[in-house]
């Protein structure tokens, strides 16, 4: 896996790779606002994953997900650590609190 300076060059780097859609968390797991879908924690993959430390504030740090989904979708969650809501659901919680420790 790549080592990146910053979660920009990360996003830029899994964008050229085809990682093209941009998803964010919801209740029920990931959506993509372009493709009006939501993607349930069992209907994709966390292929790659990239942490940010912030330089003096811990608040600052965040992880860059490249997911796939079982139909072929590709894209990027952007996240920071411990920003899951309670709206989130619990095996949308696991995945992703299981993928940033593995």
């Amino acid at each position: 896996m790549k080592a990146f300076d910053t979660l920009s060059e990360a996003v830029d780097d899994l964008t050229n790779r085809g990682f093209n859609n941009s998803f964010h968390v919801c209740e029920e797991g990931i959506e993509c606002l372009s493709l009006e879908i939501i993607l349930h924690p069992e209907n994709f993959e966390i292929i790659e994953i990239y942490r940010f430390e912030g330089d003096s504030d811990p608040g600052d740090a965040s992880v860059v997900y490249g997911i796939q989904s079982i139909s072929g979708i590709k894209g990027v969650l952007v996240n920071g650590y411990g920003m899951y809501s309670d709206i989130v659901s619990d095996a949308m919680l696991f995945k992703l609190k299981h993928n940033l420790t593995a």
